[in-house]
């Protein structure tokens, strides 16, 4: 039997005129879901904001109904018309349109494209790689264009915001290993400042701090950011970063605008880097997963993950919306 969370429009029974959209789970004998050229027993998927928003139905992340959510998936290939596959290989997919688009990784059983999947690497447990799931993912492809575009430890500290989250703490990780001196603007300083320090941040700020308006050019501080937020947010990051620096920007926790102007662009030659895990082609995908399997500290990604089982993934995307969830939420497909 399959469990899957399935999102539907139904009948509002206080309103039989309307309909409301709502999650839940069902369970179906050896049903597939998807499409694409393998098959895959999926056996972890993961908690990240668009599962959370994708489970309430919100219109821009569930862009279809019916809709299984989860834009991770992780699991055992069962069947394969790839070349680059064969029954048996331990297999993650980010993004790609899972949970958004196409049926994502809430169900036992899926099929998806072979362009967008990565064989997992040896070292890493296919719970640890559901663990990583996009938000690690993207935190690579962030650390990765960081480093890419020239910015080394002694430029100066980098700047994660969002610090807490999926991406912030994975960024923090990598970082770290990589000898890298990191300032972690977080909301809740108090509660979690012992954690950013033990994956280590060596400085924790308030994310109020960045989160007002402020003038276009800044004391220069960091030598680049990784930005999970947006908004003033990634503006004063901007304001902030010293000649030639650079500035990933991965979300809009804080907000889709940019209300900024072209100073630190044009005064101080800062780069601004896109990051777009979604659609990242395999090359990239590939590349990503290789700086994780080498510079992840997999022991400290284990004191910040938590594993629930599928049929709690309800109520933890309501928990994660609140603001009560930090690290990484692992959701368990087999129970």
């Amino acid at each position: 039997m399959t469990p899957t969370i399935i999102v539907d429009r139904r009948t509002d029974p206080d309103n039989p005129d309307g309909t409301v959209v709502s999650s839940r789970m069902i369970t179906e004998d050896d049903t597939v879901y998807g499409d694409g050229d393998l098959l895959v027993d999926v056996a972890y998927s993961s908690l990240n904001y668009k599962d959370a928003l994708a489970l309430r139905g919100t219109k821009g992340v569930a862009r279809t109904l019916p809709l299984v959510p989860g834009i991770d998936a992780c699991g055992i290939v069962v069947d394969s018309g790839s070349d680059r596959f064969a029954p048996g290989d331990r297999v993650v997919v980010n993004g790609a349109g899972l949970g958004e688009t196409r049926a994502g990784g809430y169900t036992g059983k899926l099929r998806v494209d072979s362009a967008s999947t990565v064989r997992i690497p040896e070292n890493i447990s296919t719970l640890r790689a559901a663990a990583i799931g996009t938000a690690g993912f993207t935190a690579a492809l962030s650390v990765d264009a960081l480093t890419g575009a020239g910015v080394r430890p002694q430029d100066g500290p980098i700047l994660v915001t969002g610090a807490t989250g999926g991406v912030g703490t994975t960024a923090i990780l990598l970082l770290a290993s990589l000898g890298f001196d990191i300032v972690a603007a977080t909301g809740r300083v108090t509660e979690h400042s012992d954690m950013l320090r033990e994956l280590g941040a060596a400085e924790i700020i308030d994310r109020a701090q960045l989160a007002q308006p402020g003038r276009p050019l800044q004391s220069e501080r960091y030598a680049g950011a990784i930005d999970a937020a947006g908004s003033h947010t990634l503006v004063n990051a901007l304001a902030q970063v010293r000649w030639g620096g650079v500035v990933t920007a991965c979300g809009l926790a804080h907000g889709a605008d940019l209300p900024g102007t072209v100073m630190p662009f044009i005064l101080r030659a800062v780069k601004l880097l896109g990051i777009n895990s979604v659609d990242a082609p395999l090359e990239l995908r590939e590349q990503a997963w290789k700086l994780l399997s080498e510079h992840l500290d997999l022991t400290a990604l284990d004191r910040i993950t938590t594993v629930r089982p599928l049929s709690s993934v309800v109520q933890a995307g309501e928990e994660l919306l609140a603001g009560k969830l930090a690290g990484r939420t692992v959701i368990d497909v087999s129970a």
